[in-house]
């Protein structure tokens, strides 16, 4: 048993990732409740710790005062005065590296997550595919507290109540009556998401379902322009995309029925609730070790793979293999309405 009693936890990108720690620092402050964890990412993510007790966030000024090799010395210099007994650090980045080495040099224990490369290049090449269940993202951030001498099961989770819906939220929403179905039809890259006019007939089947009411998430201008342009077509369809800050938006995904995501940040905000949540994937896969965390792996939703074999040939979704460009479409609309009607 370790006798650390301040940790630091560094992961400051991206918002998915990020949200992938929370059940962790769940598990580890329930069985560990004598630890303090000062939780070190970007601003704007502050609302995903708020339920969390013995977490005292702080904002990592990436882009501003914390920003190079002279900004994570400063930003070192400010943790220090924390009394830090050791870092965890979730993300090994450039800027995380740099940052517990400065907590190394002052004689604290460091431990950083084993993000499994060689696997990785192993299940996504296309020659000798060594295609496999790989680690879970959520254990190799389990691992770094262990490496520090904690025990840490996360095998038999908890998850907080539903957050009180606010007056803000029921003037857009109106009250809950019926069964709440979020989709975020959108992703980083086009290859992990589903074609926009197959999501529109999923919408479309789901809005003729009695007692169903259908929320769409999305994130910048364009994205809410489209989400609009849908929602307006359809009946019992509420496009909430730029309607709330990320707060109030946690708040709303924790009163869901059921979320539908691609491989992507809103599987992961649904998942850390407890949310039951349908993902659905292109050319990246489940084994990479990104699948949302404690849903089973009949709630992922897969193309073709017999047709397309050399899936997953990315682990982000960023290089896309010859003649993989519309792998998605092999998922039927059917197949993603009779998931989500199971599912509620």
């Amino acid at each position: 048993m370790s006798d650390l009693k301040h940790l630091l936890v560094i992961r400051l990108s991206a918002m998915g990732d990020v949200a992938m720690t929370v059940p962790i620092l769940r598990a580890f402050v329930k069985q560990h409740p004598n630890v303090k964890i000062t939780m070190v990412s970007k601003p704007f993510l502050k609302p995903l710790f708020t339920d969390i007790k013995n977490i005292n966030f702080y904002a990592a000024d990436v882009t501003g005062k914390h920003k190079g090799v002279f900004g994570i010395y400063r930003l070192f210099k400010e943790l220090k005065l924390f009394k830090i007994d050791a870092v965890a650090d979730l993300h090994n980045v450039l800027r995380s590296k740099l940052l517990r080495s400065f907590f190394k040099l002052s004689f604290k224990k460091v431990a950083f997550i084993n993000k499994g490369r060689s696997e990785k290049r192993a299940l996504t090449q296309t020659k000798n595919k060594v295609f496999k269940q790989l680690k879970t993202t959520h254990e190799r951030y389990a691992d770094v507290f262990r490496k520090l001498g904690f025990k840490l099961d996360i095998s038999k989770p908890e998850f907080p109540q539903k957050r009180q819906l606010s007056k803000e939220i029921f003037e857009i929403t109106s009250n809950k009556s019926e069964k709440w179905i979020g989709i975020a039809p959108f992703a980083q890259y086009s290859s992990k998401m589903y074609p926009l006019d197959l999501m529109e007939l999923v919408i479309e089947k789901l809005s003729q379902q009695k007692k169903l009411k259908i929320l769409l998430f999305g994130g910048g201008k364009k994205e809410t322009q489209i989400l609009d342009t849908i929602a307006n077509k359809y009946n019992n369809t509420l496009n909430v995309a730029g309607k709330f800050k990320l707060q109030e938006e946690l708040t709303l995904i924790s009163n869901l029925d059921c979320m539908v995501s691609m491989d992507s940040g809103n599987a992961h905000f649904a998942a850390m609730f407890g949310i039951n949540t349908l993902t659905i994937w292109g050319i990246t896969h489940p084994f990479t070790g990104f699948a949302p965390f404690n849903q089973p792996i009949e709630n992922a939703i897969l193309p073709d793979l017999n047709k397309y074999p050399n899936i997953p040939c990315s682990i982000y979704g960023n290089k896309v293999c010859d003649g993989y460009e519309d792998v998605m479409r092999t998922i039927s609309p059917k197949t993603v309405v009779d998931k989500i009607i199971k599912s509620v």
